[in-house]
């Protein structure tokens, strides 16, 4: 049985390893963190855990399938995205929902994460030959669902519904905003790096680059989204108490 190691030099696989071990270790910290928060907190912090606990077993599977192949696993990728990018709409939901937001919101912003990540995997799985056409057309439908996010969490329902919130909560809504706009804005370089890709084009920016940016890009967000709940639950049960 060929046993396969890990170039020292291997900064794509360093980051799988890092990555599983800080979803991990955050999943951990937020499953732990719940009985720290009044009851009404308790469902962001167990989403928040639920997040970053997916993504641990996927890059779990994906650090073994990278070092195995050498390849992108894409597959194991969106399987991930497809479960907790929506969990990441939800969170934005839940501290809305005392603001008076409606069940309506949460279908309309998972419904648009599952665009953005329908399209995206059209883009990259489907791409057998390379085709920047194919990967500019299903990237461009794919940012629909991304601007749409974009828009509700800063000017649509959700920044709407932050004015009648606690000022913890409106800094806080903010702040996931911002992850928003700036974080998830790492997922389309690591796109654009593919065969077909913009970047891979112009640049000549390989595909041993999209698993860079898109494991940075999750530890940011993911652990990040987490945070930003966790510090609102602990801000708003210390008032309580």
């Amino acid at each position: 049985m060929e046993i396969k190691v890990m170039a020292p030099d291997d900064y794509v696989g360093f980051t799988f390893f890092i990555g599983y071990m800080a979803m991990f270790a955050a999943s951990v910290f937020f499953f732990f963190e719940m009985n720290s928060v009044s009851t009404k907190w308790r469902k962001s912090l167990l989403v928040s855990a639920l997040i970053t606990g997916i993504a641990a077993v996927h890059y779990f599977y994906m650090r073994d399938y990278y070092i195995a192949t050498g390849e992108n696993p894409t597959f194991f990728r969106y399987v991930d995205w497809i479960l907790t990018v929506p969990l990441m709409c939800v969170e934005f939901y839940l501290l809305t929902v005392l603001a008076g937001a409606k069940r309506s919101l949460l279908y309309k912003l998972i419904g648009a994460s599952l665009w953005m990540l329908i399209a995206g995997y059209i883009g990259e799985a489907f791409n057998v030959d390379g085709s920047t056409a194919h990967s500019v057309k299903w990237g461009v439908i794919s940012t629909i669902g991304y601007i749409y996010i974009l828009y509700t969490a800063w000017f649509g329902e959700v920044a709407k519904l932050a004015e009648n919130a606690s000022e913890n909560i409106k800094c806080g809504i903010r702040t996931l905003a911002w992850f928003v706009l700036v974080g998830w804005a790492i997922y389309p370089i690591g796109y654009m790096c593919m065969d077909g890709g913009w970047l891979n084009t112009a640049l000549g920016w390989g595909s041993e680059n999209v698993d860079l940016f898109y494991n940075i890009a999750d530890a940011i967000n993911k652990i990040g989204f987490g945070l930003v709940v966790y510090n609102i639950a602990i801000t708003e049960s210390a008032k309580k108490a």
